[in-house]
């Protein structure tokens, strides 16, 4: 029993990994379609097609995560724990500074007020 457990986590997690390359393919060639198509466009119109993959390329590492988890909890082994932290932590670690970067490009893209000033109040 514990044996046709561990086979079928494993094709899980193997599925999931799958999935993620999926996804992360899909999301690279339809960067890479869209960058060719609009190469002499404005860099605002780049910037919107980088946004759009690096939502793919989160997505894909959170799948990516999730296997390694499915992986470890079959029969884990102090190595395995050890390198699921590893692992863990470097993808959270791009996954932040990633959906930072989508953070702050978005909010300077729909800010109706991001060259706008404070009014100084005239002298009394």
């Amino acid at each position: 029993m514990e044996e046709l457990l561990k086979t079928f986590w494993g094709m899980a997690a193997t599925i999931v990994e799958g999935a993620a390359a999926l996804l992360i393919a899909i999301g690279a060639a339809e960067a890479f379609v869209m960058s060719l198509l609009r190469f002499r466009e404005p860099t605002a119109q780049k910037m919107q097609i980088w946004m759009h993959f690096a939502t793919w390329l989160l997505l894909g590492l959170e799948f990516e995560l999730a296997a390694d988890v499915i992986r470890t909890a079959i029969a884990p082994t102090w190595s395995d724990i050890g390198q699921l932290a590893s692992i863990a932590g470097i993808r959270t670690f791009l996954s932040y500074f990633l959906d930072k970067d989508i953070e702050k490009v978005s909010d300077t893209r729909q800010s109706p007020y991001r060259n706008w000033r404070r009014p100084t109040s005239p002298p009394e």
